[in-house]
């Protein structure tokens, strides 16, 4: 299944940061869409900023346009602020993106887990984000880092338990 493209994908001025508030607003809401649907699509949890300005994400080869690293750190920051994205570093130069926020993913599993009558039942990170059972699911494949915050916001919900082990490794 390939990538959809926004329609503005296609349009040049997408490309340029628009100077009115109303019209910049509106493309920063798009872009903001497009990165977290790109994420998504190609399940990219974290991503490397110069990389990115490279990417099909931010750079149309057919139109020859490309989104400038100025306005990708306002789309980054727009999507920071809507807590779909954390910088790994104070440079702002690897990020974390969150398609789905922790809650949510949390939510996807408790779903899982009760649909399948395993409520009460004791799994390891492992096999919730790569066992068999998991085939299939949206939360398969899971980075751990976003499992683990998606367990915790369980935890926080009073949904799930998280055990550690003595290795340190839950």
């Amino acid at each position: 299944m390939s990538f959809e493209w926004p329609w503005q994908y296609n349009f040049p001025p997408f490309f340029t940061l628009q100077p009115n508030a109303d019209t910049r607003q509106k493309q920063l809401e798009a872009w903001c869409s497009l990165a977290l649907s790109y994420c998504r699509h190609h399940k990219l949890y974290t991503l490397d900023v110069m990389e990115a300005q490279e990417s099909p994400m931010f750079n149309n080869k057919k139109i020859e346009r490309k989104l400038s690293m100025e306005a990708i750190q306002i789309v980054f920051e727009e999507l920071r602020k809507k807590g779909n994205l954390e910088w790994l570093d104070k440079n702002k130069l690897r990020c974390l993106v969150m398609w789905r926020r922790p809650e949510e993913w949390g939510k996807l599993i408790y779903q899982w887990v009760s649909k399948n009558g395993m409520v009460n039942s004791v799994f390891t990170l492992y096999e919730l984000s790569n066992g068999d059972d998991t085939q299939g699911e949206e939360f398969h494949g899971l980075e751990e880092w976003m499992l683990l915050r998606s367990l915790q916001a369980l935890q926080t919900d009073g949904r799930a338990e998280i055990i550690s082990m003595d290795d340190g490794k839950d």
